[in-house]
């Protein structure tokens, strides 16, 4: 049986554990904030629903927790001697970035009690963490980090840690007439193409039917522009998958949602299900009148 990779996500308070383990959800792992040390292995234990689909298990652990410094050794070792895969990640920023993050999200510091400051708060925190920052694995400092690199570094570990579920792709046709779906990262407008609505022996047609289909697509000017657009996919959805992006929508309209959307976004499905593993197809207006 193999044992899945436990990730401790750990360090600084204020140095970005919220961003990486919310980076680490949208990678598939079974991620759990604040648990305390001392349960981590009657949690493994527990039947847990979804976690069979899991791609590892992450934990956020750090002073919060009083008792974390003084057993996290022992039980993790524990748990490594059981044959589980364990990696420290240790998350810290520099004096002057902690006390802007502080001032700007006004939290309190989790030592800022007993008639510290919070600039003394910080300056304790480093001081019991340094043992802990000497047996990471990962030891990243996020003072210039933007959220969205944070996010990438974060995956690039977890990719080294476990093979990450692919980004999830969801090609939806739509009716303009309808509304533009909310949910869409990219939309593009296919009303310029020719529309079998006016054909009267294909007005009554979707664009799942072949002879729509052949009306749309044996035109110069549809294929020309979905091998501009799917250059374009190409080109873009690496992009995304770098970001660290979990779910990207692309979202093709037309007028009604019926007949030019619909076969343009099976046309995007069929490229890209060749090279993604998940890639989904949605007709949202094909039945609306």
């Amino acid at each position: 049986m193999t044992l899945p990779t436990l990730l401790i996500i750990t360090g600084r308070s204020g140095s970005g554990k919220s961003t990486a383990i919310a980076a680490l959800e949208d990678a598939g792992f079974y991620c759990v904030d604040n648990m305390p040390v001392a349960m981590l292995p009657k949690f493994l234990e527990l039947p847990l629903e979804g976690a069979s689909d899991a791609t590892g298990f992450a934990f956020v652990m750090d002073l919060r927790e009083k008792g974390f410094l003084s057993s996290y050794k022992t039980i993790l070792g524990t748990l490594g001697d059981k044959g589980y895969p364990i990696e420290i990640v240790f998350l810290e920023a520099d004096r002057d970035t902690l006390l802007r993050r502080y001032s700007q999200s006004r939290r309190q510091h989790p030592l800022a009690r007993k008639g510290r400051t919070l600039s003394q708060a910080i300056e304790a925190e480093k001081e019991k963490l340094e043992d802990l920052r000497g047996e990471a694995e990962y030891v990243i400092d996020t003072s210039q980090a933007s959220v969205h690199d944070l996010k990438s570094m974060i995956q690039d570990i977890a990719e080294k840690s476990v093979e990450l579920a692919p980004m999830r792709v969801n090609i939806m046709s739509f009716g303009f007439k309808f509304g533009s779906p909310r949910e869409a990262d990219l939309i593009m407008d296919v009303r310029f193409l020719p529309n079998p609505y006016f054909e009267p022996r294909l007005k009554h047609l979707d664009g799942e039917n072949e002879t729509v289909q052949s009306f749309v697509l044996n035109n110069r000017q549809t294929r020309l522009f979905l091998d501009k657009f799917l250059n374009l996919l190409d080109y873009l959805i690496p992009l995304y998958k770098k970001e660290g992006k979990a779910f990207l929508t692309i979202a093709v309209g037309c007028t009604g949602g019926r007949h030019r959307s619909v076969v343009v976004a099976r046309q995007l499905f069929e490229h890209l299900k060749q090279v993604e593993h998940r890639v989904e197809l949605n007709h949202r207006d094909i039945h609306q009148r």
